[in-house]
């Protein structure tokens, strides 16, 4: 019975972890930005999460500083620890003039943090920024050929893993001002997937039980062989 024991743990482990996911997933239903995982695992049953980059819908909110790509593409932010990666263009301006996440980490143009100094704000498909009829800089949108090597960060940033060369100019996409790009998330989807992953635990719940059952029927039967 060891063989089946360790399926049927295994496989209760396995629906855990994609119910945690789920979870995740449902919690973030409102994170502007937000991005699903799909987890997996290998034979030694380590975890191995991909990243769907699947563009969510675009919600208008009339804000100057509210940008959202249309297309592929991320938001490149210099962090204390280091440059993070976001689909989440809810901006705003710090006492400086800087433009910066909600966090208050500098959003990057193309020539780094990006200041504004004027009231008139206009943001082109290009990402290219005019205050008052001046250019003055350039949203830096980036992209990755291998996207595997992104890595969350909390609920809309992404660490890459691999060399910061991987990094590629963005190409097919369009920048929208006064619009945010919402979570990814498909609600009824995710409900129903919760609701298997329920169901697959509690079968393994259940084998798990029987075998423990079976187990110490033939404990005792072979106590009284005599």
């Amino acid at each position: 019975m060891i063989h089946e024991m360790s399926y049927a743990v295994q496989g209760a482990i396995r629906q855990e972890r994609r119910f945690e996911v789920l979870a995740n997933h449902m919690a973030n239903v409102g994170t502007t930005g937000f991005k699903t995982q799909t987890l997996s695992f290998d034979d030694m049953l380590q975890a191995h999460m991909t990243i769907d980059t699947a563009q969510g819908d675009l919600l208008p909110t009339e804000s100057p500083l509210d940008v959202a790509i249309s297309g592929d593409g991320f938001f490149k932010i210099q962090t204390d620890q280091g440059p993070r990666y976001t689909r989440n263009g809810n901006f705003s301006l710090d006492a400086r003039g800087v433009l910066v996440n909600s966090e208050g980490d500098a959003v990057l143009g193309e020539n780094g943090p990006i200041t504004i100094d004027g009231a008139d704000i206009s943001i082109g498909v290009n990402g290219e920024i005019e205050v008052d009829g001046s250019v003055t800089g350039k949203l830096r949108i980036v992209d990755f050929e291998m996207k595997e090597g992104l890595e969350k960060k909390g609920g809309s940033l992404f660490a890459y893993a691999g060399p910061e060369t991987d990094e590629i100019p963005a190409e097919r996409f369009e920048v929208k001002q006064g619009s945010l790009e919402q979570s990814n998330v498909e609600t009824m989807m995710e409900m129903t997937r919760m609701i298997e992953t329920n169901r697959y635990y509690e079968s393994f719940q259940k084998l798990m039980q029987t075998i423990d059952e079976l187990n110490a029927k033939a404990i005792s039967e072979v106590g009284q062989v005599r």
